[in-house]
């Protein structure tokens, strides 16, 4: 077993080895370690993704909790790429993603087309979700998925985010009036911890694709980014400074607090300009 830096995806995939550990052997981490001869600092240095085990490692642990070898292959197939320092997941992996949220220190967001999903509002989301190619399964799994990870803002010790919106996503409905209505009171509310990047910016901004970069108190920092094909997460050192650059530059470019509010605001009067302004008549 080598010990490195720990990973988004081999947290998470330690995470996955606590839970089958917790479900199917019915041992705390220290009785599982006496039952393998390991040390338990090696079984919790794995279940928190902080150390590689090795393939021997993974057989011995998934035959204690009586796995079978078809579920270890498949695992183990998926934990080669633990501590990469890119790693591309199948976009309707959210357990990653989630658990970066969850231990994350401070969240910088950057969305163009759509609402970040951490301040969008139930019926957004799922007008957002269901406009898309998934089944009525993965729409709802994924409507769930993003409700509960949105949490994480109610905790007393909730991270520190900075979400950065392009005007665009103001301008592209999603849903009806009411339901962009109540999205834009949303993002009002929280213009303390958003700004809008405006049309003006110019369109070298429009092509960024959207993405996330988490930092932790004792973790390395997670660059990430996410496309129709794959979510990526980076660990490199060079992806973390291009990714830090890169929220500078918005930074640069978005509105201040005050000037976010009162695009927001424009919207909203807008809109209600809109919903409310008569009908004209066929002759």
């Amino acid at each position: 077993m080598t010990a490195i830096t720990s990973t988004a995806y081999s947290r998470d995939l330690g995470d996955e080895l606590r839970r089958l550990r917790e479900k199917h052997s019915r041992l705390t981490g220290a009785a599982f370690a006496e039952q393998l001869g390991w040390d338990p600092s090696k079984v919790s240095n794995i279940e928190k993704g902080k150390a590689r085990a090795s393939e021997i490692d993974l057989v011995q642990y998934f035959m204690m909790c009586g796995r079978d070898t078809g579920q270890f292959e498949t695992f183990r197939d998926r934990y080669r790429h633990a501590f990469d320092p890119y790693v591309a997941l199948v976009p309707d992996n959210l357990r990653t993603l989630a658990m970066a949220e969850t231990q994350a220190e401070r969240i910088t967001c950057y969305d163009v087309l759509s609402v970040p999903g951490l301040i969008q509002t139930p019926e957004y989301a799922r007008a957002l979700l269901a406009g898309g190619r998934g089944t009525p399964e993965q729409i709802e799994r994924g409507y769930r998925s993003r409700m509960e990870r949105q949490a994480i803002l109610k905790r007393p010790h909730r991270p520190e985010c900075l979400f950065y919106v392009h005007e665009l996503a103001l301008r592209l409905q999603v849903g009806d009036e009411r339901v962009m209505e109540e999205q834009y009171l949303r993002m009002l509310f929280h213009t303390h911890i958003l700004r809008v990047v405006p049309m003006s910016a110019g369109p070298a901004v429009m092509r960024m694709s959207p993405r996330m970069l988490f930092s932790f108190e004792k973790l390395v920092p997670v660059a990430y980014s996410e496309t129709d094909l794959a979510n990526v997460f980076a660990h490199d050192g060079a992806a973390i400074a291009e990714s830090r650059e890169s929220f500078k530059w918005l930074d640069d470019l978005a509105l201040d607090e005050g000037q976010s509010r009162s695009m927001l605001g424009s919207y909203i009067s807008g809109l209600r300009k809109d919903l409310h302004e008569p009908q004209a008549e066929l002759a």
